[in-house]
């Protein structure tokens, strides 16, 4: 339980940086707000307490005391040569990069500089829906009919992917087609993918796990396309 516990307040930290960025950029208010609407709907799909999240508003809005939060990138390369983009939201700007750093160079990659790999992703809202017993041929239709670019089947779920500032008009359309949506969020989406045997994969697996792992970290995103067996052998070691 102490383990959980420990996981839970690690990912309301994050929660919480989250919104108050976003109440600092566009206001309290989530009707107007959308980047709010998405961080406090985030914290709803984890079972963040309401009493946080307004307490994270108020810090956001200045009614409360809090530290003043920087948002940046770090980019850089796995042991395999695969990109790797770090999404920071930091109090402490050199400790984020140190530790980044160390993740990297402990992991076999190595921290890049500013634009060495950015250019190979793209702003993508991204949501996620289940397939459990549904068609899934029918599910990639909704999807394109709800205003989706594009739509991924994987095994157990589709990616729908929508042009970001389309994302809540999209997700609200499955809803109101009766489609249960998992998660809606913005995501940065490698262009093209490369391959790795399944050592390299492993590895960096390893990395990007200890990445999502740091206080500072606020998402993680690869250009490797992972193979079935690769994600298997990591999810038993």
């Amino acid at each position: 339980k102490g383990a959980a516990d420990a996981k839970r307040g690690k990912l309301f930290t994050k929660l919480t940086k989250e919104i108050i960025v976003a109440v600092r950029a566009g206001g309290p208010s989530p009707d107007s707000n959308y980047h709010l609407r998405l961080a406090v709907q985030k914290a709803r799909d984890n079972n963040m307490p309401l009493d946080n999240v307004e307490r994270a508003i108020k810090r956001g809005e200045g009614t409360l005391e809090g530290t003043i939060l920087a948002e940046f990138s770090l980019e850089g390369y796995g042991p395999g040569g695969a990109a790797i983009l770090v999404d920071i939201l930091s109090d402490n700007r050199n400790r984020a990069v140190q530790e980044v750093r160390n993740a990297f160079t402990k992991s076999g990659g190595n921290l890049g500089e500013n634009g060495s790999v950015a250019w190979l992703f793209e702003h993508k809202g991204l949501i996620i829906v289940e397939t459990e017993n549904k068609d899934t041929e029918e599910l990639e239709l909704q999807a394109i009919d709800a205003g989706a670019d594009d739509v991924k089947p994987e095994k157990g779920y589709v990616e729908i992917y929508t042009d970001p500032k389309e994302l809540e008009k999209v997700k609200n359309n499955l809803e109101k087609a009766g489609v249960t949506v998992c998660s809606s969020d913005l995501a940065k989406i490698p262009k093209s993918t490369m391959d790795l045997d399944d050592r390299k994969s492993i590895q960096t697996l390893r990395l990007l796990n200890k990445l999502e792992e740091l206080d500072d970290t606020r998402s993680v995103c690869s250009n490797i396309n992972f193979s079935d067996e690769s994600l298997e052998k990591f999810n038993k070691a």
